[in-house]
């Protein structure tokens, strides 16, 4: 498990921050087969595979499209505001994962390009720091490993936010 350095600087610690609530979010998932990880648990039908799509698109809304990034389409649909949640019967585990792991990839390479204080401009044209972005993903972040840790332990019983060693 990862743990926030007790002396790191400000950047530092943000990303230290965000990695380990990204790796609670992927070890919620692991072991799982296909049929698990899609298992609507909540009458919303709330699962652990339309979580992490969902994760994957607030990173890369957040960080490249606020910041003028190149990124690929984005599973959002003005006439549906949970379509990000959803994963099609088309999509595979492999694919939402891989999807996952580009945009943590491309949200790596903005929060290294810039600085704290740039920023960055949302649909509203509303501005804000890196710094606000990188707080406000880690607190959706957590707040969804949160509900992953909920479904999985409705799933299987396990709980907590890192593996038992």
């Amino acid at each position: 498990m990862r743990t926030v350095p007790f002396t790191g600087g400000e950047k530092e610690s943000l990303r230290a921050s965000m990695d380990r609530h990204r790796d609670a979010v992927l070890w919620k998932i692991e072991g799982l087969d296909d049929e698990a990880l899609r298992r609507p648990m909540t009458p919303s039908g709330t699962n652990l595979l339309g979580l992490v799509k969902h994760l994957a698109a607030v990173e890369y809304w957040w960080f490249a499209d606020a910041f003028g990034q190149e990124h690929e389409e984005l599973p959002f649909d003005d006439d549906d505001e949970n379509a990000d949640l959803r994963v099609d019967a088309g999509e595979t585990t492999a694919d939402v994962l891989a999807f996952y792991a580009r945009a943590r990839a491309s949200s790596d390479e903005v929060i290294e390009k810039f600085d704290l204080e740039d920023l960055g401009t949302n649909e509203r044209g509303e501005r804000m720091t890196l710094r606000w972005i990188l707080i406000h993903v880690i607190e959706e972040t957590a707040r969804h490993a949160g509900h992953m840790d909920i479904v999985r332990e409705l799933i299987d019983g396990e709980s907590g936010d890192h593996r038992r060693v």
